[in-house]
């Protein structure tokens, strides 16, 4: 989701994903999701016969299904459809929009399967497809994916995700018009799999809390949430670069009881964890990462001799590191720690919050640990806690409303 450095755990199961058509809700708002942005090259099909509709209406082909039609940019304004069926490209412009002829099909992009219909735009220098999507339909997906722990004891859990995810969507509609979609489909907004994803017990979840949303001042709410906080999450100003002070956005204990493991999020598989370099390793990360962060006037880092946390924020997150090296001193600032501090060169620090033990010999770093708890940001709702307050006996009301304090639960449709 929006601000995440890296995916929540994922809790899914498997199973059978419905393909029928969802039903409409009276005022359910559509949200544009962006599953290709930006690509040289996009695929498009359905289950079922489509048509491929162009800028001034006209139909440029009512195609069988399983036909698979690709999508390249051209110049200006314009896209190459390239059809299996014709020898020679279609050149038109954008944008160009792909219905459905039976509405319990699918759309079919990328190999993934969707609900709704699809739009093809002209990228900045590609080519973006997006799908066109009932929010209702949007949210069991989504939610699926960021917390579809199958537990019964845990279904409010569920719900309180389905309504957070929901908010989430209705709080960005229409802030990416300049790109032509509302969201992205990664963890830039939330995972979005499509039907591709759906569970059915979320699918209940979601029906059972339909157009429900979390509101501020009358206005659905920046709904963040994180894998698990650790012990507490924190106020959004705290953790992100130039971030607003959101009343509902503010540290929240998940504390319960006075013992080590007494708190909600405590089953979480990184409730607690540790991250240890020995003084190369650690040299060769802070080589790539450093520069990357901090850019190019720190591309000679030397050898790192020293790391120090110099500056915490009110929950004990890392809100400043200092790098010392043979050159001189590196302040890496609390929105690139977990980015700067990698455990290998493929994976983020699962969070601000730790400690950090340091060993040196002869002026030379030995040993780096970093003894930390939770995963993800620590903002807003705490998954692993909500689940943990689930098991606890809370309804999904007050679990939303103890991660967003101050808010309201409306229904807006």
């Amino acid at each position: 989701m929006r601000r995440v450095l890296a995916a929540a755990a994922l809790l899914v199961l498997t199973g059978c994903a419905p393909r029928g058509a969802l039903v409409p809700v009276r005022g359910e708002p559509v949200v544009r999701v962006g599953i290709v942005v930006d690509q040289a090259m996009g695929d498009i099909s359905a289950t079922g016969q489509f048509r491929v509709v162009g800028q001034d209406g006209d139909i440029l082909g009512v195609v069988d299904p399983g036909v698979v039609w690709h999508v390249q940019p051209a110049d200006g304004a314009r896209l190459t459809l390239v059809r299996p069926d014709r020898t020679e490209p279609m050149t038109v412009q954008q944008p160009v929009t792909v219905t459905l002829e039976n509405a319990g099909d699918l759309v079919v992009i990328g190999g993934r399967h969707y609900r709704g219909d699809a739009v093809l735009l002209r990228g900045s220098t590609g080519v973006t497809i997006v799908n066109r999507v009932p929010l209702e339909a949007y949210t069991q997906s989504v939610t699926a994916v960021e917390l579809g722990v199958s537990d019964p004891q845990a279904r409010d859990a569920v719900r309180a995700q389905a309504v957070a995810s929901r908010t989430y969507a209705l709080h960005f509609r229409g802030h990416r018009e300049a790109l032509g979609f509302d969201l992205y489909a990664t963890v830039a907004d939330q995972v979005y799999p499509g039907v591709d994803g759906e569970k059915p017990y979320v699918n209940q979840a979601t029906r059972e809390t339909q157009g429900q949303a979390v509101t501020w001042r009358g206005a659905p709410i920046e709904a963040l949430f994180h894998s698990a906080c650790g012990y507490s999450t924190e106020a959004a100003d705290q953790v992100f670069r130039n971030g607003e002070a959101a009343p509902y956005l503010r540290a929240v204990s998940d504390r319960f009881g006075r013992g080590d493991h007494d708190f909600y999020c405590s089953a979480a598989p990184n409730f607690r964890w540790r991250e240890e370099w020995d003084g190369a390793t650690l040299n060769a990360i802070l080589a790539r990462t450093l520069p990357a962060a901090l850019g190019a006037a720190t591309s000679n880092v030397g050898r790192v001799t020293d790391l120090k946390v110099t500056r915490t924020m009110p929950s004990g997150r890392v809100a400043e590191l200092v790098v010392t090296t043979s050159t001189g001193d590196l302040t890496v600032p609390s929105y690139h720690v977990r980015d700067v501090l990698r455990p290998a060169p493929d994976r983020y620090l699962l969070s601000n919050l730790f400690q950090l033990y340091v060993q040196r010999q002869g002026g030379e770093l030995v040993k780096v640990v970093a003894a930390g708890a939770g995963s993800g940001h620590g903002v807003g709702m705490c998954q692993w806690g909500a689940i943990g307050r689930a098991r606890a006996g809370q309804d999904y009301q007050r679990i939303l409303a103890t991660y967003y304090p101050g808010t309201r639960l409306e229904r807006l449709y």
